[in-house]
This record gives structure tokens, sequence and C-alpha cells, in this order.
């Protein structure tokens, strides 16, 4: 008899995300007609980031369609979104917003909090490197309370609340690196690459980019929310946990010098930030395909673009030309004993 309901409540559970699944896979399926560019690197991890309330950093050259596939992905998630194109001029006022000195309606002045850009549902933070250290400051508390804080009193932002930044290469002219603490909060970098040739054909016979027609709206921000709240009841076992910790210490520079001759090829590893955002994302994935617990393969499909931007190579490393993906391969080896 006390089985009864939560069987009752399990099947229920699994009805509502069969239902989930099939309206995200219309949402990727109506991003990816206006973005032609890679569905399953960019695309989909990108949804499965966002349905998380993560945030989210395209990496690309300029014209590769990244602002496009954010206005697209706002589009079908039926959120308010909002475009910040960040400039070395743009001032921290200019993205969370000001107070003005204003008559009220008792005939005296006062001062009124004017909303920045940053204040909607998806936030496209446009070439965000291009923006000075100052004003790329300005997002932290955006990005991780979820609130602004300015004169003494605290805004909080709408929910769902999700930024993604734009970045072209560090390389080219007029680019500010993103400081370590900033990309920290950014829970995956997705690499937006150039098309290969079938896709290129595609996108010169379709249509013009500033002519694209956005999508209709597939979710909406109660099932956002819901997706998120559904998905925190997937079940992590114990065994995963250690791999997934045994991974992060892995990647710590202390840890890989003792291992490596005393020489570390690790000058910053990765934060527990990162794998909280793992783990967010893997929930939803593993969720939205009809599990209720999280498998391997949900956590190292993810490893590589959850640790590209936040594991910074040493000297040691970069001179003899080892990659930060052979690296990872070690690291999941070592890792995966504790599964044994």
């Amino acid at each position: 008899m006390d089985q009864a309901p939560l069987s009752i409540e399990a099947r229920a559970l699994e009805a509502r995300s069969g239902e989930l699944s099939d309206k995200v896979a219309r949402l990727i399926d109506a991003v990816s007609s206006v973005y032609l560019g890679s569905r399953e690197q960019v695309v989909v991890p990108l949804v499965h980031a966002t349905l998380a309330g993560t945030h989210v950093l395209l990496q690309g050259l300029p014209g590769l369609g990244k602002t496009l596939l954010a206005r697209s992905l706002a589009a079908a998630l039926g959120v308010e979104f909002s475009r910040i194109q960040c400039t070395p001029d743009l001032m921290p006022s200019d993205v969370t917003g000001t107070e003005i000195l204003e008559d009220g309606e008792d005939g005296h002045l006062g001062f009124r909090f004017r909303k920045g850009p940053v204040f909607s549902n998806l936030v496209l933070a446009d070439e965000i490197n291009r923006a000075t250290p100052k004003t790329q400051s300005a997002l932290l508390e955006a990005m991780e309370e979820r609130q602004v804080t300015l004169g003494g009193r605290t805004w909080p932002l709408p929910e769902p609340f999700l930024l993604i930044g734009t970045q072209n290469p560090v390389e080219m002219e007029g680019t500010f690196p993103l400081p370590e603490a900033q990309l920290d909060r950014f829970a995956l970098e997705l690499d937006v690459g150039y098309p290969d040739r079938g896709v290129l054909e595609d996108i010169l016979g379709s249509r013009s980019a500033l002519a694209a027609t956005l999508p209709g709206a597939v979710l909406d921000p109660a099932t956002i929310l819901e997706v998120r709240t559904l998905s925190q009841q997937v079940l992590l076992g114990p065994h995963l946990r250690r791999y997934l910790a045994e991974l992060l210490i892995e990647t710590q520079p202390d840890t890989d010098g003792k291992r490596a001759g005393g020489r570390p090829r690790v000058r910053l590893g990765a934060s527990p930030r990162a794998g909280l955002a793992v783990l967010a994302i893997a929930r939803v994935k593993a969720l939205l395909a009809g599990r209720f617990h999280v498998a391997r393969e949900d956590l190292d499909e993810l490893l590589m673009p959850a640790l590209r931007h936040r594991i910074v190579l040493g000297f040691e490393a970069r001179s003899r030309g080892v990659t930060l993906e052979a690296m990872l391969a070690e690291w999941v080896g070592r890792a995966a004993k504790v599964l044994s």
C-alpha cells in the first residue's frame, strides 16, 4: 500500500518528462531550421545548458551565425530577449541600468532606477571580449546571483535569467580577454566552427541571414522552469559523484605536478563550480532521454566544453605542444579507476 502512491507519481513524472522531451526536440528542430551550423556540437548542448539555467559562451570568428543562433533560441524559447553590443566605450551603466533624477508625483525631485538590458530572460552579450574589463565585471553579479546592486539597493533579475556571450578569438585586434573569474561563470564554451562545404552551400542557397525568419515560440518561461525543477529530481549515483570529484582533482596544478615529475603542466584547474555546471546539464540530458538517473556518458560528453575555457595550461605543456584533449583523456582514465 505504501508503494502505490510512489508508483503513480513515478508514472506521472515519466509521462510528463516524455511530453517535455517532445517539446524540446521540436525546439531544437526550430532553432536548427534557422541556424544551419552544427546541430549536435552547438545547438543541442546550448539548448540543454539553457534549460539547466546556466550561461554559455560561443567562441568563433565573426560571421559564423553566433548572433543569429542566440536570437533564434530566444524566439523558440518564447522568452524576453535583449542584446548588448559590447564595444570599448560601453559603460557598466549601459548594461545594468542607472538612477535618473526626475520629478515625482508629489512634485519633489527623486531618483528612479532605469533598468538596463540585462533585465531580460535571455541576454546576448555580443562580442563580450570587446568590452573593457570594467564593463565585463558589471555582469559578474548578474551571472552568479541573478541580481543587480546599485546605490545600496538590489534588484532581482527575471526568471529564468540566461546569458549567452559571443566571443571572437583573443588574437583579433581590439579584444580584452575575459578574466578567469568571469570565464568560470560560463557553464560551457561551445566552439562555433567554420561550416563544411555542404552546410555552406545550404547557407548561400537559402536566404540572407539579415532576412532570416525567426522560429515561433515552442516553449515558454514556465516550461523552462519546470524542466529545471524536474531535472533536479534526477538521481546521481555515488560512484559517479566520486568519479567527477576525482576528475576535478586531477585537473589541479598540484596534483598534475606530482604526477608529471614535479613540473606542473596546468597553471589553473577546474573549480567546483565547473562540476556543479556539468551535473546540472547532465541531469537535463538524462531527463529528456527518459532516464531518472545520470549516466557516465552524460558527464563525459560535457567535459570538454565545460573545461576548455577554465583550464589554463602551463608553460611546460604549451612548450611541448601538449593539448587539453590529450590531457583530458589522461585525467579521465585515472579518474575512472574509482568506478572499477
